[in-house]
């Protein structure tokens, strides 16, 4: 386990679960508790979600899989910002990329009320007392919002002890390096932004983390799928992957093969590497995929294949994880 904030503790894997809130496909609910449980077996005890992921699916799944183990010896992570009011069931979500019924719709809300109030109905979904860490989701077009009512509603709440941390998540660097640099959070989850294809949080974010002593917690790591397998079909950032970052990505994957290890491997290697980073995400949907998240974790990554990637220009030569 790793410190994270005033207290809290996770461990170095994460298991993110939108994947279980059926994105992209459906998956039925043994499958997702199987994940889940396949996780607890590989020592897997920091669990994230959002009411975003599959309308409320990936908190209920989550929760009740959940059930089974000591609340004290695990971490759950959600986050505020989308408020979900109920809609009138027809139709899909598939638009926001989750194979579910339109139950709901998705409201933007960072008020302190919305906060207060999105939190009570994950608590209700998750079926737990309290969660110990909350992040505000993708506040991008809504920062003054965020930053004048959301962030200081989560300060209020982690000094009540309703929460142990608070940070925000999103998919950039910039708002991120900002809640840093002035605001009093403890953590940040950043997806998508330091990994083999994109350094762009080591500019400001990472080393204004290291400096101010927050917390960093990368998803992305896979930058939603091109890392995990580069082909054709594959999806960068939650889209078709452009031709010339597939070419890339399977240019590394036949330098980490050549060197005995696995394109997967080397990407979470390279980014729980960097001194800033507490802990990194994964999405599985399946308990193979945990299986598999978990041994690539562990696998080795020689010094040689590190070599490699930048002398071949692949990777700066200043982003060194070895």
């Amino acid at each position: 386990m790793r410190a994270l904030g005033r207290g809290v503790e996770v461990t170095p894997l994460g298991f993110g679960a939108a994947g279980i809130g059926n994105l992209y496909t459906p998956l039925d609910d043994e499958q997702a508790y199987d994940a889940v449980r396949a996780a607890w077996q590989r020592g897997i005890r920091y669990f994230d979600t959002a009411p975003h992921y599959g309308l409320g699916l990936s908190e209920r799944r989550l929760g009740t899989a959940l059930r089974a183990y000591d609340r004290s010896r695990y971490t759950v992570s959600t986050k505020v910002g989308r408020r979900l009011d109920p809609a009138d069931g027809t139709g899909d979500d598939l638009a926001n990329g989750f194979a579910v019924p339109a139950t709901h719709r998705r409201v933007w809300d960072f008020s302190a009320d919305g906060i207060r109030r999105t939190l009570e109905a994950s608590l209700q979904r998750l079926g737990l007392d309290r969660v110990d860490i909350v992040y505000l989701h993708d506040p991008d077009d809504h920062a003054e919002q965020a930053f004048r009512e959301g962030y200081p509603a989560l300060e209020k709440l982690r000094a009540e002890g309703v929460v142990g941390a608070i940070g925000a998540g999103m998919n950039q660097t910039g708002m991120l390096t900002r809640f840093v640099r002035d605001t009093d959070i403890d953590v940040v989850l950043c997806a998508g932004r330091y990994t083999l294809l994109d350094q762009s949080a080591a500019t400001e974010l990472l080393p204004a983390a290291a400096e101010r002593g927050v917390s960093v917690v990368l998803g992305g790591v896979f930058n939603s799928g091109l890392l995990a397998d580069p082909t054709p079909r594959s999806t960068y950032d939650y889209g078709r992957a452009p031709r010339e970052l597939l070419d890339r990505a399977l240019r590394m994957k036949e330098v980490a093969e050549r060197h005995g290890t696995t394109l997967r491997a080397a990407a979470l290697a390279f980014a729980c590497a960097h001194p800033a980073v507490t802990a990194v995400l994964t999405g599985p949907r399946s308990a193979a995929e945990v299986h598999d998240s978990a041994d690539q974790f562990a696998a080795p990554v020689p010094d040689a294949c590190w070599q490699e990637l930048r002398d071949t220009g692949l990777l700066p030569r200043e982003e060194n994880p070895s």
